[in-house]
C-alpha cells in the first residue's frame, strides 16, 4: 500500500517507489511514503490562499465548535485507529495515550471558545489611559497570522502529535501542514483520512505530507509558523534554515531533553511516597516503550538509599511482561522500528562510558508471543552512575527507549545542581511529602524545566503523572528541550496570532474592539438595559442613575448587618495617624448601593442572574454626607452555548433558556464627579 498526501485538496500519490514502512512487532511491510515530485511551494500557497481566509473568516466560538465537532466525530472510530496503532509496536494502554489523549486535547482546546469572544479577533489584556483629559488610549488586539502552521512531528505519537498541535492553530484561525514522522505516518494518513471525510474543516484548513519535507521549509514566510518535535539535533538543524532566518519565521520547538526524577531525602521504604515514587519510574521507562520526549531519563535518589532503590526498580520491571501488543497479557511493547533499536542501543553504549546496566540487557529479552529477531524489541535498562557530579554522558546522552540511569546526590541542593546539568528540559518530578523540601526543589529547579510535578500520597491518585503534558498548560522547556511552548490554553493559541499595540481616543477604541472603553462616549438605551434581550443590547449603552446621599446611619446599619466593624467604619474612632478623616463607608456597602441603583427587577426581565464580579476596585473614600450616583454601561457580550443534554434526568432548571453573558462597567460617582470605585459585573441574560 502507498500512503497518500493530501495536498491541495486532493489525495496524492508521490513519485517512484518511495520508502518503505514496516510492522514494529512482526517486521512486515505495511506501506510506502513518498513526496516525490511535490511542489511544496504550491502547497503552502494554497494553504495561505485557500484555508487561511476561510478559518479567519470564522469566529473562536465557530472555531471551537469545530474543533468539538471533529472531536466527536473521530470518537466514532477509535476501533480502526487501534488496529492500526499496534502495528507501530504500542500496547492498547500507549495507544490510548496517543489516539484518546488527542481526541481529549481537541475537546479540552475547544472548551476555550468560551474564554473568547464570538469575533474573529480579540483584545488582548487590559486597556491604558494615556492622556489627563482620557481622550487618548491604548490596548492590544489579537489578530490570525495570515500564514500557514507547519507542523513536523516526532513518530512516537503519530496521532497526539498532530491533534494536539493543529487544535490550537485551528482555533487560532490558521490553517495547518501536518508532517509526520514517515515510520509511523500510516496511522496519521488514517486518521486524516476519517477528517477530511467528515467534512467538518474548510477546504485547505489542514494538508498532510507522509514522507521528505522536502524544500518545504524554503518557502516559508514571515506569516507562517513551524513548530517541531524530536530530536535536538534535528531541531536545529531545522531552525538554521537561511529562509527561516532571513525571514523571521516563528519556530516552536519541542525537543527530547534529559527529563529527571528525585526522591526526597525523608522518603523511606515502606512509605506511602517510596511506592509511589517506584510506580512512576517503572511506568515512565515501560509506557510506550520509554519512546517518550518527556520520559525519565536521570533518577536521583539520596546515595544511602541507592542499593534499596535500585533492587526495587529491577523487582518492578520484572514483572513487565513484553511482546506482542496484541496479547493481553503484554505490559510493553515494541520501539517504533529496527532504526530506532539499533540507535537505542548505539546510545546505551556511549552511556556505559560512565555506567553500568544494573538491569536488563542490550542483546537478549524474553517475549511473549513474538519473535525478537523480526521485531524491534529491548528489555528495559537500568544503568547506575555513582559521581554524577563528575560524568558527563548521563546528563548529555538520551537513548530514546526504556531506557533511564540512576545516580545519588548528597542533599537537596546537590539534586538542584544534578537537575540543571540536563542543561534544559521539558519536565521534573519531585517525589515528597515534605512541602518545604519540594518548595526549595521547584524555586531551585523551575529556571531549566518547563514543567515540575511535585508527587505525593496527596494527589498521587488523581495525579496525571510525570510524562503526561495538559492541553491547558504549557508544553515546553528552556535550552536544550528547545525553549519552546506547545499547548498551554491561551497562552499556546496567541503563538499564532499576530499582537497589535492600537492606539486612539476611547469611541474609536471601542468602535475596533467592540468592547466598551471607559471614558468612552455611552448611547441611550431607550430603556432601561435590564428589560433588553441579549441580542438587543449594544455595546455602550449606557446608564446613568439617580443620586444616592450616603449617611453614617447607612454605614453603622451595614456594619451590624454584615458583621464588619472594622475601626474605620466605626464613627468614634480618632482616626489620627489612619488613612482616614472620619468614619468611611464599607467599599462593598458603596457596591451594594450601587446595585440597587442600577438594577431593575420588580418585574421579570430577560436578566436571568448576576454570574459574578470582576475586577472591583474601591478608588476613594466615601464619607457620610457624599452623594453618590452610577454610570452603567454595556462593556462586552458573550456567548453562552447551550449545554448538550444527553440523558434527560441530566437536565437541570434553566438548561432549556437560550442565552449569554454580559459584561457591565460599573463606575460609581461622587458629588465632585470623581470615581469612587468601578467594577465589571456579569449578568446571565436570555436572547429572545
Amino acid at each position: 500500500m502507498k500512503l497518500s498526501n493530501y495536498i491541495s485538496g486532493s489525495w496524492v500519490n508521490g513519485d517512484g517507489d518511495g520508502q518503505t514502512l514496516y510492522n514494529a512487532v512482526t517486521g512486515v511491510p505495511v506501506a510506502t511514503a513518498s513526496t516525490l515530485g511535490l511542489d511544496f511551494k504550491q502547497i503552502l500557497e494554497y494553504g495561505r490562499t485557500v484555508g487561511n481566509p476561510a478559518l479567519r473568516k470564522m469566529t473562536f466560538h465557530e472555531r471551537g465548535n469545530m474543533l468539538k465537532a471533529l472531536a466527536l466525530h473521530l470518537r466514532d472510530h477509535l476501533d480502526k485507529f487501534y488496529a492500526i496503532s499496534y502495528q507501530t509496536g504500542a500496547t492498547r494502554a500507549d495507544s490510548w495515550v496517543d489516539i484518546e489523549g488527542g481526541i481529549g486535547n481537541l475537546f479540552a482546546n475547544a472548551s476555550l471558545r468560551r474564554k473568547f469572544p464570538n469575533t474573529v479577533f480579540c483584545v488582548d489584556g487590559e486597556s491604558h489611559n494615556l492622556s489627563k483629559e482620557n481622550s487618548f488610549m491604548g490596548t492590544h488586539i489579537l489578530t490570525p497570522k495570515e500564514g500557514v502552521a507547519v507542523h513536523i512531528n516526532a513518530f512516537n505519537f503519530p496521532v497526539w502529535g498532530m491533534l494536539e498541535k493543529i487544535a490550537v492553530n485551528l482555533l487560532a484561525g490558521m490553517p495547518a501542514i501536518v508532517k509526520p514522522a514517515t515510520v509511523t505516518s500510516y496511522l496519521t494518513e488514517a486518521v486524516v483520512k476519517e477528517i477530511i471525510a467528515s467534512g467538518i474543516l474548510p477546504e485547505g484548513a489542514l494538508q498532510l505530507i507522509c514522507g521528505s519535507a522536502g524544500d518545504l521549509l524554503d518557502h516559508v514566510c514571515s506569516q507562517d509558523v513551524v513548530t517541531f518535535t524530536g530530536s535536538a539535533e534535528t531541531g536545529l538543524l531545522l531552525k538554521s534554515n537561511p529562509n527561516i532566518l532571513r525571514e523571521n519565521v516563528p519556530f516552536n520547538m519541542e525537543a527530547d531533553s534529559l527529563n529527571c526524577i528525585v526522591l526526597g531525602e525523608a522518603v523511606a521504604p515502606g512509605d506511602k511516597e517510596w511506592d509511589i515514587f517506584i510506580k512512576e519510574v517503572r511506568r515512565e521507562m515501560t509506557l510506550k516503550a520509554g519512546q517518550r520526549c518527556t520520559g525519565i531519563r536521570r533518577i536521583f535518589v539520596p546515595e544511602n538509599k541507592m542499593e534499596d532503590v535500585w533492587k526495587t526498580i529491577a523487582a518492578s520491571l520484572s514483572q513487565t511482561s513484553i511482546g506482542n501488543p496484541l496479547n493481553e497479557k503484554v505490559r510493553m511493547g515494541s520501539l517504533a522500528g529496527k532504526t530506532q533499536l539499533n540507535e537505542v542501543r548505539a546510545q546505551v553504549q556511549k552511556l556505559m562510558a560512565s555506567s553500568q546496566i544494573i538491569y536488563g540487557s542490550l542483546d537478549s529479552v524474553e517475549l511473549v508471543d513474538a519473535n525478537a529477531e523480526q521485531g524491534a524489541f529491548i528489555s528495559p535498562i537500568l544503568l547506575m552512575n555513582d559521581k554524577p557530579l563528575l560524568s558527563k554522558e548521563p546528563h548529555e546522552i538520551e537513548a530514546f527507549g526504556p531506557v533511564s540511569t540512576l545516580m545519588p546526590y548528597k542533599d537537596i541542593d546537590e539534586a538542584i545542581v544534578l537537575s540543571k546539568l540536563g542543561k534544559g528540559s521539558l519536565v521534573s518530578t519531585i517525589v515528597s511529602a515534605d512541602h518545604d523540601e519540594a518548595r526549595q526543589y521547584v524555586i531551585g529547579a523551575a529556571s531549566h524545566h518547563g514543567r515540575i510535578l511535585v508527587l505525593n500520597n496527596e494527589c498521587a491518585k488523581e495525579s496525571t503523572g510525570h510524562g503526561s503534558p495538559l492541553p491547558l498548560l504549557v508544553h515546553g522547556g528552556p535550552g536544550r528541550a528547545g525553549g519552546g511552548e506547545e499547548m498551554g490554553g491561551i497562552r499556546g493559541v496567541k503563538h499564532y496570532l499576530q499582537r497589535t499595540a492600537i492606539q486612539g481616543s476611547p469611541d474609536t477604541i471601542t468602535a475596533i474592539t467592540q468592547v466598551y472603553q471607559q471614558y468612552a462616549t455611552g448611547k441611550a438605551p431607550g430603556k432601561h438595559p435590564f428589560k433588553k434581550y441579549f441580542d438587543e443590547l449594544q455595546i455602550g449603552d449606557q446608564l446613568i442613575t439617580e443620586k444616592r446621599t450616603i449617611s453614617s446611619e447607612d454605614i453603622d446599619r451595614f456594619a451590624d448587618l454584615s458583621g464588619d466593624h472594622f475601626y474605620a467604619h466605626i464613627k468614634s474612632t480618632d482616626f489620627s495617624g489612619t488613612m482616614f478623616e472620619q468614619q468611611v463607608a464599607h467599599g462593598y456597602l458603596i457596591m451594594s448601593i450601587a446595585a440597587g441603583l442600577f438594577v431593575d427587577g420588580y418585574e421579570k426581565n430577560p436578566v436571568l442572574l448576576n454570574y459574578g464580579i470582576d475586577e472591583l476596585r474601591f478608588t476613594k473614600p466615601v464619607y457620610p454626607g457624599a452623594e453618590i450616583h452610577i454610570r452603567f454601561t454595556c462593556k462586552e457580550k458573550l456567548l453562552n452555548d447551550k449545554r448538550v443534554i444527553e440523558k434527560p434526568e441530566d437536565f437541570k432548571r434553566g438548561d432549556d433558556i437560550d442565552k449569554g453573558i454580559v459584561k457591565w462597567l460599573v463606575e460609581m460617582i461622587d458629588e465632585s464627579n470623581e470615581i469612587t470605585g468601578v467594577a465589571t459585573i456579569l449578568t446571565m441574560v436570555a436572547k429572545r
